[in-house]
């Protein structure tokens, strides 16, 4: 026994002397080679893995020092319950990494895609993963001490499908919610139109539910996501935050049609919060800012109308460098499509590079190569310079934080929402530059891979305000009032505010209401209102 004894002592201190080296060399070396070369993931990991793989080691070597013993009576149950504590350790180890390491990632890399489902699941997986681990590590900790556990395992299965059974309307609803997500039909922050006419906002697409605001009554609603997906829904937020609203206005019978609708025009396009051609919206403007008292309202509309010159400016500014790279890519498309078809060879392919290195430079990015062994990693960077499509984004956006109407959550959702945009840009452009300077990829789609990035600058990160969202005006028909003995002509205008999201949503309410108010105003000062 006394050799025995001595035997377990030597292996344990053999076995402790290699525990206390695969530690140095994981949890010093590892960290300063994965420091110096910066992969915060790994460091993350390891810091995560420290606690229990040590425990794991040491008791692995507790064990197998335990052997040294031979067939003595205590053995079997030492060794269960040190592999019960091994499977305990393990399990606990397999939830930490998920939740604070794959988890944590995986959320940051859902923040940089544009689909909804991955926001939804990979908080889900973030809650039932480390409960499933848990609870097949639990079973595995009991039939590590031996416990016979044929008949839990009956009764487990035996539980799952009466409860299968039983929550079929919300297993329904589940896989209902994860329709909506893969169809992507609308996502946080939309506003939608609901088949009773209820306008509401997208709050959270959860398990079984979906959160929504209702905006004329300000309060929180939740449907089922099975009755979601089977309604007729109309998304007020795609393809853009854009929404169109109608005014309709009674001039007298004897009114010069040309002079009602240029009134009616102009009020319309003064306004900054309404979406038409932008320079002839910098001409009217100070026709609708017009000051005959200094009172704090005139104060108001005076900040309202340096504020909305300021981001209109900023906007043409933003439009007319999309304008230019968007041709360019295209250029550079039709270029590719004429080259591609005798095949690319190594300096058609090089100078394709080069015209892209220049649209990326006007964009506001470039391409830094650095160096790994021998490979030679290239990532893309922002510039400094001012005249370049993301800062002058940031520029616009900046000087829409000035509008005196937004609400207090309105500043971080833009700044949250257009950072957001950039991001992609940024990946997007990342994408489409590996996939020109590598011989793999199959040169006959390089030009759909460029027309792709043309196409989505317009389609999702800033569409061009086409003709069809200029203010239009229209005579509806002739009203006859009998009692006064009087006709009237219904004018109908209609036109679009710049954003309905922001304001609480309230912001196309209150651009109607001042554009009526203003109409009336310069309709009585022109005595064409009735």
């Amino acid at each position: 026994m006394v050799g025995q004894f001595g035997s377990f002592l030597s292996s344990l201190v053999t076995w402790a002397i290699v525990v206390f080296l695969i530690y140095i060399t994981l949890f010093y070396g590892l960290r300063l080679f994965f420091r110096r070369r910066e992969r915060e993931i790994a460091i993350v990991a390891l810091n995560v893995s420290q606690v229990p793989l040590l425990t794991i080691l040491i008791l692995s070597a507790l064990k197998i020092s335990m052997l040294s013993f031979g067939n003595a009576q205590f053995i079997p149950l030492f060794e269960k319950v040190l592999s019960a504590l091994i499977v305990a350790a393990a399990s606990y180890w397999s939830a930490q990494l998920f939740t604070q390491v794959i988890a944590y990632y995986l959320k940051k890399y859902a923040q940089n895609t544009e689909a909804m489902w991955d926001d939804v699941l990979v908080p889900l997986l973030e809650t039932t993963l480390p409960l499933l681990i848990y609870i097949i590590g639990g079973f595995l900790f009991l039939q590590s001490l031996g416990l016979d556990l044929t008949g839990l395992w009956v009764a487990f299965g035996g539980a799952t499908f009466v409860l299968g059974f039983a929550l079929k309307d919300i297993l329904a609803n589940f896989f209902s919610g994860l329709v909506l997500l893969i169809d992507t039909p609308f996502q946080f922050g939309d506003v939608i139109s609901l088949s009773d006419g209820s306008v509401a906002v997208i709050k959270k697409i959860g398990v079984r539910l979906t959160k929504l605001l209702l905006i004329d009554t300000n309060c929180e609603i939740y449907i089922p996501n099975g009755s979601l997906e089977s309604q007729k829904i109309i998304n007020l937020s795609r393809p853009a935050p854009h929404y169109c609203y109608s005014l309709s206005v009674p001039l007298r019978v004897d009114v010069e049609l040309g002079q009602a609708i240029s009134i009616l025009k102009e009020v319309v396009l003064a306004h900054p919060d309404t979406l038409g051609n932008i320079d002839c919206k910098l001409q009217v403007m100070d026709n609708y800012y017009k000051f005959e008292k200094e009172t704090e309202f005139d104060e108001r509309r005076r900040l309202k109308k340096e504020t909305g010159r300021e981001r209109l400016l900023a906007e043409k500014k933003v439009n007319k460098i999309l304008e230019e790279i968007n041709q360019k890519l295209r250029d550079l498309s039709e270029k590719i499509k004429i080259l591609e078809k005798d095949g690319l060879d190594i300096e058609e392919r090089r100078n394709i590079q080069n015209n892209y290195l220049d649209i990326i430079k006007e964009i506001g990015l470039e391409v830094v190569g650095d160096r790994q062994g021998k490979r030679r990693l290239f990532t893309i960077k922002e510039l400094a310079e001012e005249d370049t499509l993301i800062n002058s984004v940031r520029t616009w956006y900046k000087t829409w934080l000035k509008d005196p109407d937004l609400t207090e959550e309105d500043p971080d959702n833009l700044q949250e929402e257009w950072e957001r945009k950039i991001e992609l840009l940024k990946l997007r452009v990342d994408k489409l530059y590996q996939n020109i300077s590598q011989h793999k990829v199959d040169e006959r789609k390089l030009d759909d891979y460029v027309l792709e990035l043309a196409n989505w600058l317009n389609e999702r990160f800033k569409s061009p305000q086409p003709l069809s969202q200029a203010p239009k005006i229209w005579m509806e028909k002739i009203k006859e009032n009998m009692t006064q003995q009087v006709a009237s002509v219904e004018y109908i205008v209609r036109f679009f505010v710049d954003n309905i999201k922001l304001e609480q949503c309230q912001r196309g309410y209150r651009v109607k209401s001042e554009v009526q108010g203003e109409v009336i105003r310069q309709l009585r000062q022109s005595y064409l209102y009735r």
